[in-house]
């Protein structure tokens, strides 16, 4: 199943074709995902107490999650995900842009690429850093 908790999907067919909403719960067993403002059902809640009252609540119920495309957050369209092996981890990747769908690790990688940035240069010996200085230098008087 492609579809995981936080996504913003667009429902493409059924009762509900073209809203959008985001997924409040997966069930991959199943193969249902439960979208927020989709699939309204309503149900009776009886009182159980004296002090209680009887009302109709308004539950989403699940769909197929084969009826939802994942909105891409980049590019904004809804597309089919491609999985792609990047570093040690299989991510998903949107199929018109190619940008990462994961944010946990798109934001982890963008963190470790700052933290290599910040890195602070090799220290280098004064003595090596002289003989590669007079290197370039005869490099350029040739």
């Amino acid at each position: 199943m492609n579809v995981k908790i936080n996504d913003n999907v667009l429902v493409i067919t059924g009762k509900y074709e073209g809203r959008t909403g985001k997924v409040k719960a997966t069930q991959p067993k199943k193969g249902t995902v439960i979208v927020e403002g989709v699939n309204i059902h309503r149900k009776a809640k009886k009182a159980r107490k004296a002090n209680e009252v009887s009302q109709y609540i308004d539950i989403e119920a699940p769909i197929d999650a084969s009826n939802v495309m994942v909105i891409c957050p980049s590019c904004g369209k809804a597309t089919r995900v491609k999985m792609d092996i990047t570093g040690p981890k299989k991510v998903r990747v949107c199929g018109k842009c190619g940008a990462v769908l994961d944010k946990a690790y798109s934001a982890k990688a963008a963190a470790k690429a700052a933290k290599k940035a910040a890195e602070p240069k090799k220290r280098v010996r004064k003595r090596d850093r002289k003989a590669a200085e007079a290197a370039a230098a005869d490099n350029d008087a040739e």
